[in-house]
């Protein structure tokens, strides 16, 4: 049930009735554009604002009524510096610094109030995720302090302190009028240049042979180089437009706001809004009342399922829900109890509206795989918050043809055919529900697993597989043997799997190892122009056939865009291998720049073979046991592939191990994986084979001195800063994307530069993303860490300044609240193939 808002004249809100009533008096202001933006809530107008504001100013903007219709209109209005994840605190940072300036800039007052925000801590393991949250935050420029009760009592008087043990304070959070900004982002946008056009609803599009889109709309067509879906709960009718569904679905969220509240008349100051963690709900001042939002649990939460299949109502958008009070009665009890002027204060009105949540409650940031020039900007469960850094984020990708940061968690290429209705229902309901759980390293949650599976997934959940899950697969982190505490037991510290991940470390150290790999994404790339393409797109040499090489993908600015070795299999045709759940993202990175005449195929093939790893001095010997192909070093070196027969299963065997001991990957077709796992188990039992998970391949590459995609890897730093020269060939021939920007970088030198790192700890291991400190300054973060099972220590990567990059420099990671001894190493730590002479290379 839904009711209307009392201001809306539900008559002319249908896409339909509007174009019949209007068509004829009305028309649109333009009708071609470089971009067309679709949607009008505070995501759209940012985006809108950025682009014009950067010299984009072909932008139209088109909403189906009038601005803020949606779950703009009704949000709470919540602004904050705050995020849990390392890469949005920077789009939290531009929002804030954005909403700070724009009534200056526009004349139009934004309702903005900064009285700060207090997160609450009632037991020492929320202090720790305090501490915790600091190591991460303490390298960003986010205003943000660990305090005591004291200042507790201090900041907020109308509390309730029984309890509580400490806080978070974060300076000049606050909230804001999600109306007024959206209409002060109007202004901006119109300012720059660009065209607002309310009550036009879009009704259809396609994408010509022009590669243009053309956008039919009730008040006529344009034709437009890019459209961007910010459609907010409509973003799946807009979505399945084009063909597309996204996993996104609608919930129901209420606050309430009290009648005015005596104790509240009577502060001299604004109180921070409060998080009562552990109540799992907000609570602020709205003038002289109270605001109080809960996240109800899992199962008590609303879904509104229905519009995942019959649609938005035509004539919804400035419309409620019913409210239900009795699903948030607990927490609300609990606000009571906590802040008592509450208690005592009746409810004037109770807000129950939609917003739109994806999967793991992140938002769909970015170009659509499959659909040239398709964005997305939709899902937002804190659009106000994230609206104006996200508008940046995406208009300087846009213009400037690549990321301007580091941002994997909100790229739709996330997710795949694998989020089905029944997963992204699942998961949404324990996203929401658990919105306020201590958030812990390495954290795993069940809810709608397992999506994605290897054939070999139930052999190994019956030998003790503890899974993760990377990018809807089920892949081993570690395996419980008798005697091991099973299941996942979360911890700041080291924890269950600790010593049995040190056993699989040994494991791979001294016999072998095997590993599922199966989520590693695959490519094929073909076709009569694929070497002089692929030669374009990676920074390496292109491969002779038969051999392999590790390659990178840059972009224009010399960023690294992925890693993935390239096995080239004839002249013309080339095996492409990436990380867990990159695929599509280097799929898209691939079509983007391929040649349009035909010539090069990318495929993705990652669902049609499987690849089980296998690592470790005897490896050799446990494939030599099962097929005639020879061997050894001299048939067989680091960096080749061959079709071998292993046990009659055809397996294509590349010569790498992530794990920096001799190893190969071995892939396969699908249907054969569980076959391949038990014959190899079978093989090996002479030669003393067992099972080795994530965690442990992550220790063993980090000792060996391997950078990772995704940590060390990423856009946020250059090949060269990197350290990757020995995977740069800048005196090929070939222009490859980004090479002209490391020629300027090379001449100019490095800005900060990739170092290895030992750590003084005790059971707190780096896991990445630590603040490291020099005389009580920030000088860089760390990327990864863990603990070096064979140097007995823990290690660390991490940026710094060049200056402070060379081995014997000492310096602080923190950990928990205490600043660790650290000091730069030569890298690696442990040599590869240390039992033997040479290195890999030379086996």
């Amino acid at each position: 049930m839904w009711r209307a808002h009392q201001f809306l004249r539900c008559s002319l809100t249908s896409c339909s009735l509007r174009s019949r009533l209007k068509s004829d008096v009305r028309s649109l202001s333009k009708d071609t554009a470089r971009v067309v933006v679709i949607g009008g809530g505070a995501v759209g107008t940012s985006l809108a604002y950025h682009l014009a504001k950067n010299g984009l100013q072909d932008v139209v903007l088109l909403e189906k009524t009038e601005l803020t219709a949606g779950s703009t209109w009704h949000a709470a209005g919540l602004a904050s510096y705050y995020h849990g994840v390392v890469n949005m605190k920077r789009v939290h940072y531009d929002s804030m610094k954005l909403y700070g300036q724009l009534e200056e800039e526009t004349g139009q007052n934004v309702g903005l109030h900064s009285p700060g925000s207090l997160r609450l801590a009632n037991t020492s393991e929320r202090m720790d995720e305090f501490r915790y949250q600091m190591q991460r935050n303490n390298w960003h420029p986010n205003p943000q302090s660990l305090i005591g009760p004291t200042e507790v009592a201090k900041l907020c008087p109308i509390l309730n302190m029984d309890g509580i043990v400490g806080g978070l304070y974060t300076l000049d959070d606050g909230h804001i009028d999600p109306y007024s900004l959206t209409h002060a982002l109007a202004v901006g946008a119109r300012k720059y240049g660009a065209t607002i056009q309310t009550n036009c609803c879009v009704l259809g599009m396609k994408q010509l042979s022009s590669g243009e889109w053309q956008i039919d709309t009730s008040l006529g067509a344009l034709k437009t180089r890019h459209v961007v879906n910010a459609a907010g709960f409509w973003a799946q009718e807009v979505g399945r437009m084009v063909g597309i569904e996204l996993p996104l679905v609608a919930l129901h969220h209420q606050y309430v706001v009290t009648n005015p509240v005596p104790e509240v008349i009577a502060l001299q100051k604004e109180f921070p809004v409060l998080r009562d963690l552990d109540g799992s709900y907000y609570l602020r001042q709205e003038r002289n009342r109270l605001l109080v939002g809960p996240y109800e649990h899992s199962d008590k939460m609303h879904l509104q399922e229905e519009w995942v299949e019959s649609g938005v109502p035509p004539n919804f958008g400035k419309e409620l829900f019913d409210s239900d009070i009795d699903r948030i009665a607990d927490h609300l009890e609990m606000a009571a109890e906590r802040v008592p002027s509450f208690a005592d204060a009746g409810i004037s009105q109770v807000i129950c509206g939609p917003i739109t949540y994806s999967p793991d409650s992140n938002a769909m940031v970015g170009l659509w795989q499959g659909l040239s020039n398709y964005w997305l900007a939709c899902g937002f469960s804190y659009g106000i918050a994230q609206a104006g850094g996200v508008g940046k984020y995406l208009a300087s990708w846009i213009i400037n043809g690549e990321p301007p940061y580091q941002l994997i968690e909100l790229d739709p290429a996330r997710y795949g055919r694998w989020t089905t209705k029944s997963y992204t229902a699942a998961k949404t309901r324990e996203s929401y529900g658990l919105n306020n759980v201590v958030v812990y390293p390495k954290e795993e949650r069940p809810a709608g697993r397992p999506a994605r599976v290897s054939g070999a997934y139930e052999a190994m959940k019956q030998r003790g597989a503890e899974f993760g899950f990377y990018s809807g697969w089920e892949q081993p982190n570690w395996f419980a043997l008798p005697g091991d505490e099973k299941g996942y037991v979360p911890s700041f510290r080291r924890t269950n799997w600790f010593a049995p991940v040190g056993r699989e470390s040994e494991l791979v150290r001294e016999r072998v190892g095997i590993i599922d790999l199966s989520p590693y994404g695959k490519l094929e790339v073909s076709g009569r122009g694929s070497v002089d393409f692929i030669d374009s797109m990676f920074a390496n040499a292109v491969p002779e056939v038969g051999t392999t090489n590790i390659s990178h993908m840059l972009t224009p600015r010399g960023r690294i865009y992925a890693e993935m070795t390239i096995s080239r299999l004839v002249d013309d045709q080339f095996y492409l291998v990436t990380g867990q759940g990159s695929e599509q993202r280097d799929q898209r990175w691939l079509e983007l720049h391929k040649p349009s005449d035909g010539d090069v195929t990318v495929v993705n093939v990652t669902d049609d073979y499987g690849c089980l790893g296998i690592a470790g001095p005897l490896s050799r010997e446990v494939m030599a046991s099962l097929t005639s192909t020879p061997m050894g070093n001299n048939d067989f070196p680091f960096l080749t592939f061959q079709k071998v027969s292993l046990g009659g299963i055809p397996v294509f065997a590349i010569r790498v191990s992530c794990t920096g001991e001799l190893g190969w990957e071995l892939h396969h077709a699908s249907l054969h994986t569980r076959d391949l796992y038990e014959i190899l188990l079978d093989a090996g039992k002479p030669f003393g084979i067992g099972d080795f998970g994530m965690y442990a391949m992550d220790s063993l590459r980090l000792e060996r001195g391997i950078p990772l995609w995704g940590t060390e890897l990423t856009i946020d730093a250059t090949a060269l800063e990197a350290r990757l020269d020995s995977f740069i060939k800048l005196s090929k021939i070939a222009n490859f994307v980004g090479k002209e920007a490391l020629l300027k970088e090379e001449a100019t030198g490095l800005s900060q530069e990739l170092v290895f790192l030992t750590v003084d700890t005790t059971d707190t291991d780096p896991e990445g993303n630590e603040a490291i400190w020099l005389n009580d300054q920030v000088v860089g973060a760390t990327t990864s860490g863990g603990f070096g099972y064979e140097s007995g220590r823990s290690i660390a990567f991490g940026y710094v300044p060049r200056e402070l990059a060379d081995p014997g420099c000492h310096m602080q990671v923190e950990l928990l609240g205490e600043k660790r001894h650290a000091e730069v190493i030569a890298c690696p730590a442990i040599q590869p193939e240390k039992k033997h002479v040479g290195s890999q290379q030379d086996l």
